[in-house]
């Protein structure tokens, strides 16, 4: 697959940064609150939004099927553990 002209891959670079920030300063707002998201839903859930991200920079790049494949399937392991995380037990509310 051919790289999409005039994209440059520094943008996800800055995105995958940013949300690296947000965990950073998300974690330490629970440590100093006590409230905020829980860190096992927060991380995974932000490791598969950056996995989403690492995808999307190889598909633009034209980068090979096993990178892509690799990122889409972690994307999807991050994705599971977020949801187990979340998950609710014996809950019929909506």
């Amino acid at each position: 697959m051919k790289a999409v002209a005039g994209f440059d891959p520094r943008l996800v670079d800055l995105a995958l940064a940013l949300i690296a920030l947000e965990g950073v300063a998300l974690l330490a707002w629970r440590l100093a609150k006590g409230a905020g998201p829980r860190p096992v839903s927060l991380i995974a859930n932000l490791l598969a939004g950056a996995f989403l991200l690492l995808v999307a920079r190889d598909l633009l790049t034209g980068a090979g099927p096993l990178a892509t494949g690799a990122a889409l399937t972690a994307a999807l392991v991050a994705h599971v553990f977020d949801l187990a995380a979340r998950w609710e037990r014996n809950s019929h509310k909506f």
